[in-house]
């Protein structure tokens, strides 16, 4: 394996990491504000405070780690994506800090304000919505380069069709991906009441997320056909993903096993989202980048390889720390002990 596609490996797993840890968080705080405007909180609160009051702080680890990567193995990114990613980037940091700030107002404050926890469930939509434009940019037509200066289509990117389809699928995926976790975690929890209702949004979401997942499969072919093609000579990873999907959702039908359910949508979204990244290769940034002509010095290239590899070693061990001892510890789970507070 080049050190390039090591590379590229890496920072994969790490973006692949903060789709499913940034899901879970941001869909449990949709969740947690649409219940209680369904007057239905006090029903589901107690599973989704469990689980955010310990992980809500490390959930941008994945999200630095993969930034950082990208521009110290690749410099080029910065000089296409810094212009393209101005906007939607300061968006999102926005709304992560808001986001971060009215979880505490919520949670430590004023614990009933609709206002704030309002805040706090819905910057939860639109931040994964905002940091998908950097996929969207990828394919391509929304950055020209003229006489060396790097111009950003912004209204380009408002009138794609693509665009707008990776924005419903990042909406759909969260609240797919974390109703089927709070399902299982509900479960575990023996809460009864918490688990029927996070179940019906689970069935609730699947079938969107199938249709979203369509819909960007048909806006690629329109809007980049190089890629499309790609995606077709690799289509058995996406059949796996399709396979994988289909059995969670006879799972989750069946009312059992929703630990392997959750399984089953990782292993939806993990082939899914390699697919995509394989089929994405060479290019960064179609036409501009690619990963063989925009690595940093081999020296360097291999350093960060090493870094980030050792910095992923000892992440997923203390991810491993962190649900044994708070989310998924017996007594923690089923209220009779509560997490520190910080």
């Amino acid at each position: 394996m080049s050190l390039e596609i090591l590379g590229i490996t890496v920072l994969w797993t790490f973006l692949y990491g903060y789709l499913i840890v940034a899901s879970i968080d941001f869909g449990a705080g949709f969740f947690s504000f649409y219940c209680k405007v369904k007057k239905e909180d006090h029903l589901v609160n107690s599973i989704i405070e469990r689980y955010l009051s310990p992980v809500w702080e490390v959930t941008n680890v994945f999200l630095v780690f993969f930034f950082v990567g990208l521009i110290g193995f690749f410099p080029s990114t910065a000089y296409y994506y810094g212009t393209a990613l101005l906007v939607p980037g300061s968006i999102a940091l926005v709304l992560l800090s808001l986001r971060g700030s009215f979880y505490a107002f919520a949670h430590y404050g004023v614990r009933n304000s609709m206002l704030y926890t309002g805040v706090y469930g819905l910057t939860g939509l639109f931040i994964p919505a905002s940091l998908a434009t950097v996929l969207t940019i990828s394919e391509g037509g929304f950055i020209r380069e003229t006489n060396g200066l790097v111009e950003f289509l912004s209204d380009q990117l408002l009138k794609s069709p693509y665009a707008w389809s990776v924005v419903i699928l990042a909406i759909v995926s969260i609240l797919f991906i974390s109703a089927s976790f709070l399902t299982y975690y509900a479960d575990k929890a023996k809460d009864r009441k918490s688990t029927v209702i996070f179940h019906k949004y689970a069935i609730m979401w699947s079938l969107p997320t199938i249709f979203a997942s369509m819909l960007v499969f048909f806006a690629i072919y329109q809007h980049n056909p190089e890629h499309f093609q790609n995606m077709l000579d690799i289509s058995w990873l996406f059949l796996l993903s399709l396979a994988s999907f289909l059995v969670a959702l006879a799972l989750l039908l069946k009312k059992k096993h929703y630990g392997w359910a959750f399984v089953m949508v990782m292993l939806q979204f993990a082939f899914a989202f390699y697919g995509y990244g394989i089929s994405h290769l060479p290019y960064l940034l179609y036409p501009y980048i690619t990963i063989s002509d925009s690595i940093n010095s081999p020296v360097m290239g291999k350093a960060l390889v090493t870094g980030f590899i050792v910095g992923l070693c000892l992440l997923i061990p203390s991810l491993y720390l962190l649900m044994k001892m708070f989310l998924f510890d017996v007594k923690y789970v089923q209220g009779k002990e509560k997490a520190v507070q910080r």
